[in-house]
């Protein structure tokens, strides 16, 4: 298993995580199945948003015997009331929600505290702003030991763009898969399970693009939902792309994303989380997701780089696919930041020790002009 560091919180994560979504309905030997497994192959992040007291009772039996190996994300304004589900900034409610979570989870606290489900600008303007006391609620858990981090989930990546630039947010619970990143920003969550009409297939959108490098600079995690498009990627038949994807390629796309620590997939059987930890021992041609996507029948990437690294081997050396992260994300500035130099410098080889063979670019799914990519970084970067 591989871990990674979430932000700058000092906790490392590690890539497969938990989704729990999907336990609703499972007994209590199912649940502490998936638990121990996932222990066994070294997953150690669970985010737990359900409200419905069963499933976080029956999870946190599942987790207590090896509570201190887990970083829980724990939702703070995710409610049960009148036996459903509700989402409220009411502390009335959101009160003795938070603390019914941490009792049924059998624990004194959670490492990350998420505000829970923000898609609408105006309302996280508003939360920060210190409507309904929310905001001061959730510093008073931080400041009482019963959160370690704030965090927040959301699906917009306008919203996700606020919270990672507020200078408070550690960690975003994001949605993140080669079909939303084409998709524009929208506050209606139906649209990202509709009929994807507003996949532009010329590229990934620019905001989303933007949200990255701003995560990526500002030393923001991002923890991935939805890795798989609520598995509509996984059929031929239910893909925007007229190509279905395996497990593997989708947590690999996911995971070539800039700030990127964990995908939290969801599963609802032992088999199903299998699949996803398949991905640690597969081969380089079972995480490609590029060569599927370059020969989709509709929104493909053409011209634009995906970090898939099918450019390598370089004979100069050079990490293609990282310079072209590391220029994608400066280019989102007026001026290159001084991190993204840094690491930039560090490179054993830069852009500019491009000969211009042309190698690269016969071997890159989506016709990227990799020469000429490497003449403008080494302008942009100086070397």
């Amino acid at each position: 298993m591989e871990y990674r560091p979430l932000g700058t919180t000092g906790l490392k994560a590690s890539v497969i995580g938990f989704g729990a979504e999907w336990i609703e309905g499972m007994d209590g030997d199912g649940v502490r199945a998936l638990v121990d497994r996932c222990v066994g192959a070294g997953v150690n992040i669970v985010d737990c948003w359900m409200s419905d007291p069963a499933v976080r009772s029956a999870l946190g039996a599942a987790l207590e015997p090896t509570r201190e190996r887990w970083i829980i994300q724990g939702h703070i304004g995710s409610t049960w009331q009148d036996g459903q589900y509700v989402r409220t900034r009411d502390l009335a409610q959101v009160r003795p929600a938070f603390e019914d979570l941490l009792a049924r989870l059998r624990t004194d606290h959670v490492e990350l505290g998420m505000i829970h489900f923000v898609d609408d600008p105006a309302e996280f303007r508003a939360i920060m702003a210190g409507e309904h006391g929310f905001i001061d609620y959730v510093r008073e858990l931080k400041a009482a030991g019963k959160v370690g981090h704030v965090g927040l989930s959301t699906h917009n990546p306008e919203v996700a763009q606020l919270a990672a630039e507020c200078g408070e947010v550690e960690v975003i619970l994001f949605s993140v898969n080669p079909a939303f990143d084409l998709m524009p920003a929208s506050d209606d969550l139906d649209t990202l399970f509709g009929d994807y009409s507003d996949v532009t297939g010329d590229g990934i959108e620019p905001v989303r693009a933007r949200l990255y490098a701003t995560c990526e600079q500002r030393g923001v995690a991002i923890t991935v939902m939805k890795g798989y498009a609520g598995g509509r990627l996984l059929s031929a038949e239910t893909s925007p792309f007229g190509v279905a994807l395996t497990p593997a390629q989708c947590l690999h796309y996911a995971l070539t994303r800039p700030a990127v620590a964990s995908v939290l997939a969801g599963y609802k059987s032992v088999a199903q989380l299998e699949e996803a930890l398949a991905y640690c021992e597969a081969s380089a041609e079972e995480r490609d997701y590029a060569s599927v996507l370059a020969g989709a029948p509709q929104h493909a990437w053409y011209g634009q780089c995906t970090y898939c690294g099918h450019c390598a081997p370089c004979a100069a050396g050079i990490n293609i696919a990282l310079v072209n992260k590391y220029a994608d994300l400066a280019a989102l500035h007026d001026e290159v930041p001084s991190s993204v130099q840094a690491h930039y410098e560090a490179l054993s080889a830069t852009a500019g020790c491009c000969t211009g063979c042309g190698a690269c670019e016969a071997r890159c799914p989506f016709g990227v002009a990799v020469a000429a990519r490497m003449e403008q970084t080494a302008s942009l970067f100086g070397c």
